[in-house]
């Protein structure tokens, strides 16, 4: 098994994008560079920076997901044509990982691996492959990051998209966060706020909250607010979640396509808000863009507020992208355990602690930022609720080389597991796969009968994690 270096590559973010997302991925660069750039041969490594103030108090958390995001989706990450200076330059002042993953390959199984730090199969609700009706949610009695932070001395919030159960039983105020602002399910019309079902889907609390201007100003409000506010010495957690660039493809602006789908869903259409009908790829564009220009206000906001050197930053997607993304050159999508469906763009930026402009290629995913976020923050996990992802503070403030693991996913039909550069899948064909992602990032040369045992290792591996986790149910 490969070690990772415990330091990271550091290279310029500026200039046009000329590398390719496919280049940056197999470790050829850092990052985007120029075309004159992409014979460049590995650039130099430097350890993070130490810390400026070892006193300084624990970290505001800032923790921001997109909605159906791809990997590629971000011009840092290789996008062709859409443009995100305000991501970039999240990037170009942090780290940028290029093999970070989701803990799922659906939104809120992904939800309850941050939520949890734990494998969504742990728990009955995150068997829902996305979670569709009212049968389902996060226990109030399980331990979530935020009650976890919020017991030790942190005020919590979470503005946007819930999509881990709905009232009355399951709630982000009963578990956990003090404060909520947004949408309990997981798609609504941007500016009726109706839901899958029909319903209207916007809450303060666990009331209705009537607001029907466009949802994505309406959330980059109440963040901003958020983020400016006296916290009275307390450090805070925020999880900002936006649905965009989920479906539909509503823009802002797009009021007469919205009205229509409006229509549609009080009419009776049950798949008017799939929105298979509409969109586009420029469409799509102007989603992602007026994502990256929302995440810039709440970041100046940030920055105004004087907080901004003492809040930790964290942005990234809760699955591979869907109909529009651009994931090339990944395979699969959203709903996929082929990079495409968890490959994910991570930025992470804390100013005080450490330095910008550095790439890691260091395979993470999901629950490993909860361990970690609990760690900087100086909270224990809860003894009875043991995590699967493992913490990266070391990693990130002392330069600490990062423990060698398998991550490992499983939905409905298919399983993954990555041990190193290799990864072990099967899709639902039921045929076993093996992948060296070292050099073909894209999944296509199948190495499974080259390496017998290789492929027998990782699929006892994944066989044992699977044992411990609940079966679906029939």
């Amino acid at each position: 098994m490969p070690s990772y270096n415990s330091k990271l590559s550091r290279r310029a973010f500026g200039g046009a994008v000329g590398a390719t997302a496919a280049a940056a991925a197999v470790g050829l660069g850092a990052g985007p560079a120029a075309a004159s750039d992409t014979a460049r041969t590995e650039p130099a490594e430097r350890p993070f920076r130490a810390a400026r103030d070892r006193r300084s108090r624990r970290p505001n958390i800032l923790f921001i997901l997109g909605d159906d995001l791809g990997w590629a989706d971000l011009s840092s990450y290789g996008s062709p044509h859409i443009k995100t200076p305000n991501l970039d330059r999240l990037a170009r002042q942090g780290v940028r990982f290029t093999d970070a993953y989701s803990g799922s390959a659906t939104c809120s199984p992904t939800r309850f691996s941050l939520y949890t730090g734990r494998y969504p199969g742990r728990t009955e609700g995150g068997l829902a492959e996305p979670i569709a009706d009212k049968s389902a949610g996060l226990a109030p009695t399980h331990p979530t990051l935020a009650s976890l932070l919020r017991s030790s001395g942190y005020a919590t919030a979470l503005i946007g998209k819930w999509h881990c159960g709905y009232l009355p039983d399951y709630s982000p105020t009963k578990s956990g966060w003090d404060e909520f602002f947004g949408n309990f399910g997981g798609a609504l019309e941007y500016y009726s706020k109706l839901g899958l079902g029909g319903e209207y889907d916007l809450y303060e609390g666990d009331a209705e909250y009537k607001d029907l201007r466009y949802y994505t100003r309406i959330l980059t409000e109440r963040a901003s607010e958020y983020v400016s506010r006296d916290h009275h010495g307390k450090p805070w957690l925020l999880n900002l979640n936006f649905t965009t660039p989920h479906w539909p493809w509503i823009a802002d602006g797009d009021t007469t396509e919205s009205a229509e789908i409006e229509r549609r869903i009080k009419a009776g259409d049950a798949r008017a808000l799939w929105h298979q009908d509409g969109g586009s790829i420029e469409k799509y564009k102007q989603m992602v863009e007026d994502l990256d220009r929302s995440v810039g206000e709440v970041l100046k906001a940030l920055a105004r507020s004087g907080q901004e050197e003492d809040t930790l930053v964290f942005f990234s997607s809760d699955n591979g992208g869907e109909r529009f993304s651009h994931n090339w050159p990944l395979s699969g999508n959203k709903a996929s355990l082929q990079e495409g469906g968890i490959r994910v763009p991570n930025i992470v930026r804390w100013p005080a602690r450490i330095d910008g402009g550095q790439v890691s290629r260091v395979p993470v995913f999901t629950p490993d930022w909860t361990a970690t976020l609990l760690e900087l923050a100086g909270t224990r996990p809860d003894p009875a609720h043991p995590l699967d992802g493992v913490s990266l503070a070391g990693y990130l403030l002392r330069g600490e080389k990062t423990a060698e693991r398998d991550l490992f996913w499983r939905v409905r039909g298919e399983r993954a597991l990555r041990r190193g550069n290799w990864k072990y899948y099967r899709g639902k064909g039921g045929r076993d796969q093996l992948f060296d992602l070292a050099g073909d990032i894209r999944e296509q040369a199948d190495k499974a009968a080259l390496e017998p045992a290789r492929l027998a290792q990782l699929r006892a591996a994944w066989e044992k994690v699977d044992a411990g986790l609940l079966p679906y149910p029939g």
